[in-house]
């Protein structure tokens, strides 16, 4: 058991776009924005990384930088959290977290949220439902001293996600701190157990992070929406034993994903009730 607290900690960790919300976050009104649409946008993206062989996510935020300035919009924090507040999210999702928390109660575990995202922070800082995690790790822009967005801060793409999953399991709330997350730490003093992670996400960017959480006996969960496209992804997923579950994206009461959430919760609470019989 974590010996900062009697109860032991359950981690959902959520990818964002195709996870909690349709489609990709600067699709609802940043690309609009600046003229574009997403098939305009997302094109330019491939055609500039392919050419200069980068990282999508770095390219991304470029040409998010470049589109503004041209349509002179200043991409401060409070204009990109602006955007945030224009996301919809799938069925049951604004309600999810505190129905999960109040199981977690229920079944006297300590129940936190956290955003493991190629997508950027700001936006997601904006919407309805970030008061609900503990930690957003996420891409996100450095400022100059007018507050404008003029370099990336961080860029997160498919693999370097699994660092966060070792900051989460040291209790790292922060993406700066190189130190503490390089120092050896005796497992029964890590904050939050892999066994105890539960990772949900979408699709193929996710999955060194499935993969890793289930190989160190934490459970991995691939959502998919109402597309046949994305139920073969994660049905793909399965199948190569990725994930341990597939499931629709509808986090409501009484949904499926709810009820395997519920019985793993219930699951960790023994395990570890049984650990602490020795």
């Amino acid at each position: 058991m974590n010996k900062k607290t009697e109860k032991p900690i359950v981690a959902l960790i959520y990818d964002f776009d195709g996870t909690l919300a349709p489609g990709n976050m600067q699709e609802y009104s940043f690309i609009s924005s600046v003229g574009k649409n997403k098939d305009e946008f997302w094109g330019e993206t491939h055609k500039m990384a392919q050419r200069q062989d980068a990282d999508g996510v770095l390219i991304y935020m470029l040409l998010m930088l470049q589109e503004a300035e041209k349509k002179g919009i200043k991409l401060t924090r409070e204009n990109l959290r602006n955007f945030g507040k224009d996301i919809t999210f799938f069925k049951g999702v604004e309600t999810w977290f505190q129905r999960i928390n109040t199981i977690g109660k229920q079944e006297g575990v300590e129940v936190e949220h956290y955003i493991n995202s190629s997508g950027l922070l700001e936006i997601m800082e904006g919407t309805k439902i970030a008061k609900h995690f503990k930690a957003i790790f996420a891409s996100s822009f450095y400022y100059n001293s007018k507050g404008v967005a003029v370099w990336p801060a961080s860029a997160v793409n498919y693999t370097n996600k699994t660092q966060f999953l070792f900051k989460i399991n040291k209790g790292i709330l922060n993406i700066h701190d190189s130190e503490k997350i390089n120092s050896s730490v005796p497992e029964d003093e890590k904050r939050v157990s892999f066994s105890n992670m539960i990772y949900l996400g979408d699709g193929e960017t996710d999955v060194p992070c499935m993969k890793l959480t289930r190989q160190l006996g934490g459970t991995s969960i691939a959502v998919f929406n109402n597309t046949n496209a994305s139920k073969k992804v994660a049905s793909r997923l399965y199948e190569q034993q990725r994930v341990n579950f597939i499931c629709p994206a509808d986090y409501s009461k009484g949904s499926l994903v709810e009820d395997i959430v519920s019985k793993l919760i219930r699951k960790i609470k023994a395990d570890d009730a049984l650990l602490h019989l020795r």
